[in-house]
């Protein structure tokens, strides 16, 4: 296979993948959808309510991007106040981080069998059919997974794709590659999935992956500050607070980011030590963040107010 081939299959098993967490997103929004938009705001007016909130929500649509767009959706439309909003971002970042639990543990190779599980799912005819497709995209994501691994591995082989690793097998870089491909590809779980696998290929080390992923918190906001864009101030102030809580998170982790990571790779291996402080870090900006909402909102609804003069 030439390196032309293996580079198309390489990028052809990232987009499988990205659309397998997609379509399992949209698949979840379009059963509960309504569901989930009333249960938000009746229980999310307790910022650590909306902070467990937005984990759960995370966790189980596998899209943090998409539970922040539907945060910052819900405040322009006036169902969620802009503190209830802050919580829940705070705990999507938490959530987002079943993704790379999932691929540290290399469950990749239950895809199949979700496959095949939500086929035969989808024709029934009965109340199972809703949840169908849903199984099918789960078990996508983790045949896509399984493939991406495969065909990552004809790589190793090739010099350029060794110095572009070495590229990123520090902090800044890393952040910077991380923040950069998650707002390109629009999803934090593909950034974060691929550094793991990277990393259980031997190719990355652990240090340059722990980068990429803080990196991948702060990219994936863009997909909230792109949505807000045709909202109200208050949406706005919403998305930019989800920026600025990940990105000061970065900063403040950032001098402290080669010696945490030696720390943590001690206790496990390396690709779950990826995962370990992929959840450490965004339980750290919870705690940082989450006292001072109070604080937060009033500051934000003051840079809403100046920017509508």
């Amino acid at each position: 296979m030439s390196q032309f081939q293996i580079i198309i299959a390489a990028i052809s098993s990232i987009v499988l993948f990205l659309y397998g967490l997609e379509g399992f997103s949209k698949e979840l929004q379009a059963t509960g959808g309504d569901r989930l938009r009333t249960w938000l705001a009746r229980v999310t007016s307790n910022r650590y309510n909306g902070f467990v909130i937005g984990a759960f929500a995370t966790v189980l649509i596998q899209s943090s991007s998409a539970v922040t767009s539907l945060a910052t959706g819900l405040v322009d439309t006036g169902v969620l106040s802009l503190r209830s909003s802050l919580g829940i971002l705070l705990g999507a970042n938490v959530g987002t981080t079943a993704t790379a639990w999932l691929v540290s543990f290399k469950l990749a190779n239950i895809g199949p069998y979700f496959i095949v599980l939500g086929t035969v799912l989808s024709m029934l005819p009965s109340r199972a059919k809703m949840f169908g497709k849903s199984i099918f995209y789960f078990g996508l994501i983790f045949f896509a997974l399984d493939l991406v691994s495969t065909e990552l591995k004809p790589l190793q082989q090739q010099a350029w794709w060794a110095s572009a690793i070495g590229y990123v097998d520090s902090p800044l870089p890393g952040l910077i590659v991380g923040a950069l491909f998650t707002a390109i590809v629009q999803s934090s779980s593909v950034a974060t999935g691929l550094a793991i696998l990277l990393v259980q290929q031997g190719v990355l080390p652990a240090e340059g992956a722990i980068a990429i992923v803080i990196g991948a918190n702060v990219g994936s906001t863009s997909t909230a500050l792109i949505a807000s864009l045709s909202m109200g101030r208050t949406a706005k102030a919403a998305a930019l607070a989800n920026l600025l809580f990940n990105a000061c998170g970065a900063l403040i982790v950032f001098p402290f980011l080669g010696a945490v990571s030696k720390v943590i790779m001690g206790f496990s291996d390396p690709a779950i030590a990826v995962a370990l402080a992929h959840l450490c870090f965004n339980l750290f900006i919870g705690a940082l963040f989450l006292p001072s909402l109070q604080w937060s909102q009033a500051w934000l609804m003051s840079l809403a107010a100046r920017d509508a003069k």
